[in-house]
C-alpha cells in the first residue's frame, strides 16, 4: 500500500516528530483536521510503512554512554556477508551504513570511554577476517542529531525576482537573462 504525501501529512508527521505519544484528539486539533480525518490518516501513514515503529529516544550520556566514534571500515569485497552478520552481533553498533569514497563503510558507537571504542576496534573488529582496515574518528559534540528528516523542512527559499539588467555569477561563466538586452535590440524607427 502506497500513500501520497500530502501538506497535512506532512504536518501530521512534523507534530508527531515532537511528540509521538500525542492523542489523535490532540494531533487533528494542532493539524487543524478533524479527528476522523487524523485517525484514517494516520492509520494510512502506520499501514504503509511511512511510519514504521514507535520508540523512545534516549541520552546516551545518562545512560552511561558518553563515547561516540565513527569508525571507517574497508572491506575485504568477496567477504561482505560474513561483515554483515559479524556486525550484527555487536550490541555497541548503534547505526552502519555502506557509504562511497576511500571506504566501504561508516559505523557509529556508543561507549563508556575510550579504551572500549580501542578495544572494539583493535580487538573484535580486526579480528573479523572481512575487514581489511579501519579508521575511527571520536565525535567531540553531537551538534544536531534530529529524530527524521522530512521533504518540508528544506523547502526552498521563495526566488527574488532580478531586475532585468542584472546578471548572474556562476564560478567562471556569467549569465545575463535573455530579457534584458531585447529593450536595447529593438528597431528604434
Amino acid at each position: 500500500m502506497h500513500t501520497e504525501l500530502d501538506a497535512i501529512h506532512l504536518k501530521m508527521l512534523e507534530v508527531l516528530r515532537q511528540d509521538g505519544r500525542i492523542s489523535i484528539a490532540a494531533l487533528a486539533q494542532q493539524v487543524g483536521i478533524s479527528r476522523a480525518n487524523a485517525y484514517m490518516r494516520f492509520e494510512a501513514l502506520r499501514t504503509s510503512g511511512v511510519i514504521s515503529r514507535f520508540t523512545a529516544q534516549v541520552d546516551p550520556v545518562r545512560t552511561g554512554l558518553g563515547i561516540c566514534a565513527l569508525i571507517f571500515v574497508t572491506v575485504r569485497q568477496q567477504m561482505w556477508p560474513q561483515f554483515r552478520a559479524q556486525l550484527a552481533s555487536m550490541p555497541e553498533v548503534e547505526y552502519c551504513a555502506i557509504t562511497t569514497g576511500q571506504h566501504d563503510a561508516m559505523i557509529q558507537v556508543r561507549a563508556t570511554d575510550v579504551a572500549a571504542v580501542h578495544r572494539l576496534v583493535s580487538e573484535r573488529l580486526a579480528g573479523i577476517p572481512a575487514v581489511k582496515a579501519t579508521e575511527t574518528v571520536l565525535i567531540l559534540d553531537e551538534v544536531i542529531r534530529r529524530p527524521y528528516v522530512l521533504t518540508s523542512d528544506s523547502a526552498p527559499a521563495p526566488a527574488k525576482a532580478r531586475p532585468a539588467s542584472e546578471s548572474v555569477a556562476h564560478g567562471r561563466m556569467r549569465f545575463i537573462r535573455a530579457d534584458a538586452g531585447r529593450a536595447a535590440m529593438r528597431d528604434p524607427g
